[in-house]
């Protein structure tokens, strides 16, 4: 059995975080970094979805402090009942039917909510990666039969508009989701049937596509939704007959 007896805690313990520095050098980012913490985020389909999230908080620092206080960050993150919305980041599942048997499984998306706040102004970027199918044009004119074709990833990170009242619209995940899958050959699905795989191969044949092609095809969707502000198309195509991947991006500023 343990006896030892421990000293009564101090009244006066020092705060180290608040006394000053001489060193004359702000800090741009400080806080803490890969907790994995249970969120709930909206969900177009069934309005809310659990999920667990990798976070980042962080805040700048001012030359004059020695350092910030990095329990505030889980308080304010617990304050808010680990709700992450874009009024208020994470692997999200949605539920994908087969083309032809209709049936389903759920498929994750890689999602990342980006926000920035100061005293006077406040920033927040929606960004997701998609996997989709893509066949090569090229391939396809000068083979006899047959083309090559590879799974690839569309980044889609979006800056919604502030309206007259300085709110964000809500951009959904899934409607980005649709945008990358319409841009590609074919989407990829969790679970196909002999059928649905004919379906999707010819599909992918059908609509054959450049990583050029690609983020063109999102640009010219995501250019003329209003509610937007700013918007970055990354595709990356894993290439199946190069021993190297190919990618393309559009950067779009739609003004304020």
């Amino acid at each position: 059995m343990n006896t030892t007896t421990l000293p009564a805690a101090r009244k006066d313990l020092a705060d180290i975080q608040k006394t000053p520095d001489t060193r004359g050098i702000p800090i741009n980012q400080v806080g803490i970094c890969d907790l994995t913490y249970p969120v709930t985020v909206l969900d177009r389909d069934n309005q809310r979805q659990q999920a667990t999230a990798e976070i980042s908080l962080s805040v700048d620092l001012p030359h004059h402090f020695k350092g910030t206080h990095m329990s505030r960050f889980l308080q304010v993150l617990a304050k808010h009942q680990g709700e992450v919305t874009m009024r208020t980041l994470p692997a999200l599942f949605l539920q994908r039917t087969a083309p032809v048997s209709g049936l389903k499984a759920p498929m994750d998306y890689r999602c990342t909510f980006i926000g920035e706040a100061s005293g006077t102004s406040d920033d927040f970027l929606l960004r997701v990666a998609v996997p989709v199918s893509t066949l090569c044009p090229c391939s396809k004119l000068i083979s006899d039969y047959g083309a090559h074709n590879q799974r690839g990833y569309i980044h889609i990170t979006v800056r919604p508009r502030k309206d007259a009242s300085g709110e964000r619209p809500l951009v959904w995940i899934e409607e980005l989701v649709e945008v990358a899958e319409k841009s590609a050959s074919a989407p990829i699905y969790p679970l196909l049937k002999r059928t649905d795989e004919r379906h999707v191969t010819m599909q992918a044949y059908d609509n054959p596509v450049f990583v050029e092609d690609v983020v063109r095809n999102v640009a010219g969707q995501l250019r003329d939704d209003p509610r937007l502000a700013w918007f970055e198309v990354r595709a990356v195509n894993h290439e199946s007959i190069h021993n190297h991947s190919a990618f393309a991006v559009v950067r779009m500023d739609l003004g304020a």
